[in-house]
């Protein structure tokens, strides 16, 4: 984070802190109350929709951050800013009534389409412009689904956002620092135990900005994509197994459920284990990218590094799964009758 950038970052860190605290009241006074269940891994009531601080923090801090550093806010840059608001909206609507997925769905297509307009507007290459609509797709999807546990998608948030503060030098390093502010106003409440949920409103509109994040980045230099795959990969490997493994044993996907790794291990070790944990791959991933890189190695040589670090976590995930004891982790309708 550059010095100047000192004064917005703090007021972000702030505004996301008083922020939360707020939500925790409103959610408490509107009874938004996540209850436990069999498909849930907390086991106390817990008000949700703390997200809506980090994204507020962000959405009127970036504006102010390219005012003050005398940058140039893209189409791009602007399209990401809309489409993380309209993530975060049906977000908030979800958190107080349940929304269609497929309506969810949609918005979150909306908002990817937005973007990558914006980056083809701008004459990047068509490549980055495909990438536009996935990548923030996916990360939107797959920050919703890993935000189970305490700390656990704000953490790992922090720790993306941080990377990129490390490999894009620009405007997408400046708003980065931004979530990583947010984020740590926000864990205070959120870690080593939960007082507040981040709630949909929070994890698909971080999901959505990161993902803008990486593609800006890996715009910038091929390597810095690299270097934040290998940062994803805890995440990308949790979400994309379980997920593969629901669709081929023909469950309801996108429901509910307790079948991730980072689900496993927290039931026998511990939200905050499992939630440091992560965040040390995550940090590993990342150190690994940045170590490479400046090594000056080759892009070939660096994608099959990071290969083998996909599968070294594939490894891990498969370790966590098979060390499910009694039926923990499967869905109730599969377990044996006794």
């Amino acid at each position: 984070m550059s010095e100047p950038l000192l004064p917005v970052w703090l007021a972000v860190w702030g505004l996301s802190f008083v922020g939360t605290w707020a939500a925790r009241r409103y959610a408490l006074r509107r009874n938004l109350v996540d209850a436990p269940g069999e498909r849930r891994s907390h086991v106390i009531a817990t008000p949700r929709g703390g997200g809506i601080a980090i994204v507020v923090a962000v959405a009127l801090g970036a504006p102010v951050a390219v005012a003050y550093l005398g940058m140039h806010a893209s189409a791009a840059a602007w399209a990401a800013w809309t489409g993380m608001v309209l993530v975060a909206a049906a977000g908030w609507l979800d958190d107080h009534r349940p929304v269609s997925p497929w309506g969810r769905l949609a918005i979150h297509a909306l908002a990817a389409g937005l973007f990558s307009y914006g980056l083809w507007w701008d004459g990047t290459p068509a490549w980055q412009a495909m990438l536009g609509f996935i990548v923030p797709l996916v990360l939107t999807n797959v920050w919703n689904f890993m935000d189970g546990i305490d700390g656990i998608a704000a953490s790992q948030a922090a720790v993306v956002a941080t990377t990129v503060v490390l490999v894009d030098p620009g405007l997408g390093g400046a708003v980065a620092a931004l979530l990583v502010a947010a984020c740590l106003g926000f864990l205070p409440f959120n870690f080593p135990r939960a007082r507040l949920f981040m709630g949909d409103v929070g994890s698909g509109a971080i999901g959505f900005l990161l993902g803008a994040l990486v593609v800006h980045a890996a715009g910038v230099a091929p390597a810095a994509g690299l270097i934040l795959a290998g940062t994803l990969a805890p995440f990308m490997v949790d979400a994309g197994l379980t997920l593969g493994r629901r669709i081929l044993r023909g469950e309801r996907w996108w429901t509910p459920h307790v079948q991730h790794a980072y689900q496993v291990a927290a039931r026998r070790w511990g939200h905050p284990t499992v939630t440091l944990a992560f965040a040390a791959l995550a940090v590993a991933g990342a150190g690994l990218g940045l170590g490479l890189s400046r090594m000056g190695v080759t892009t070939i040589f660096m994608s099959s590094m990071l290969a083998a670090w996909y599968m070294s976590a594939a490894i891990l995930w498969l370790a966590t799964q098979r060390s499910k004891r009694d039926g923990e982790g499967v869905p109730p309708d599969r377990k044996e009758k006794t």
